[in-house]
């Protein structure tokens, strides 16, 4: 259950004093964090500084990371509105999986588990050369969803294939209809000069 008058937001610039001093308190490396602002989410309480989580989308993957508060006892009513947003984000970007290496509990009972060696092929390359050991959570199922995808494609260029054969024979139609009628028109030309030519010599004689 969510404390009341907590809020999860955005960070912007003025955040980062509070930031550095947590992530300097926490041990993690400042000066990456501060390049990458922009992941960042600011747990407020009362309108003041307690906490503040990364998440980083990268195609159909998101991290959950450098969690961390000045105030724990708000961490898991925080998280809860953290994860209301993230399954928001995760909607709009088309996530299909999670994936964590924070410890907290909070996290197993939401449905992360630690990630075998065969989930594992799917982390991003930019991401496995961290050390530690990973959760994730499928949000969505990406096999089912990739041939669906696949399926949709397949029946996309069946569909393409037929509308063309479709245009192709009403083209190769409009073209004998071309053909046949500018030959007429050439036959009623010759019809035509055939009978002047006829009418002048009638005339001259």
């Amino acid at each position: 259950m969510t404390s009341p008058g907590l809020n999860v937001r955005r960070a912007t610039v003025d955040d980062l004093p509070a930031l550095k001093t947590l992530w300097q308190n926490a041990s993690l490396p400042t000066e990456d964090l501060e390049s990458r602002l922009t992941e960042f989410y600011v747990v407020e309480a009362q309108g003041e500084f307690v906490g503040a989580l990364g998440l980083q989308v990268l195609r159909q993957h998101a991290w959950l990371h450098s969690e961390d508060y000045t105030d724990f006892s708000h961490a898991d009513a925080a998280r809860e509105l953290f994860w209301e947003r993230l399954g928001k984000i995760a909607a709009n970007l088309g996530v299909f999986r999670v994936w964590t290496q924070e410890g907290s509990p909070f996290w197993s009972r939401l449905g992360f588990h630690p990630a075998n060696a065969e989930t594992l092929t799917r982390l991003p390359e930019e991401w496995k050369a961290r050390e530690g050991r990973w959760l994730t959570l499928e949000l969505k199922n990406e096999e089912v969803i990739s041939r669906a995808l696949q399926d949709q494609f397949a029946g996309f260029m069946d569909g393409e294939k037929q509308q063309t054969a479709r245009v192709a024979d009403k083209a190769r139609t409009l073209r004998r209809l071309l053909t046949l009628f500018f030959l007429a028109i050439f036959v009623l030309c010759l019809v035509v000069a055939f009978y002047l030519a006829r009418r002048q010599g009638l005339i001259g004689r």
